[in-house]
């Protein structure tokens, strides 16, 4: 996934401090493993670049489930762990309504970023 995404995307939003989506809680325990960490922890050895784990859920319930008009109008609640890097690449693997994405890139310029791309493996329609 991490391949095809550098493949797939152009060369200059590949750059900065790569940053996953943070997993809720319960999904990560339920699952054992966060698809969004480690497709981000891959990109970041394919593309050479730091990786920061900067990103956490707090409290807000899982949007698998939900309609667009909630996940839009409630989306996850997320915050910084610290200072944020002043270039990221915030990693997801899914994109379906952009409410989490948006999310963390409001965290992450309230914290100190000046550039935020966002590159997800998958959409869903």
């Amino acid at each position: 996934m991490a391949e095809r995404i550098e493949w797939m995307a152009p060369a200059h939003m590949l750059s900065g401090t790569i940053v996953p989506v943070p997993p809720a809680p319960a999904r990560l325990r339920r699952r054992g493993f966060d698809p969004a960490g480690e497709l981000a922890a891959a990109l970041a050895a394919h593309l050479e670049a730091p990786l920061s784990q900067c990103l956490e859920r707090r409290g807000s319930g899982r949007q698998v489930g939900r309609r667009r008009a909630e996940r839009v109008g409630h989306p996850p609640r997320i915050q910084s762990k610290g200072a944020a890097p002043r270039s990221v690449l915030l990693v997801d693997d899914v994109l379906t309504t952009g409410a989490t994405l948006t999310a963390c890139a409001r965290a992450l310029r309230a914290v100190g970023a000046s550039r935020v791309v966002a590159v997800t493996f998958a959409r869903r329609l």
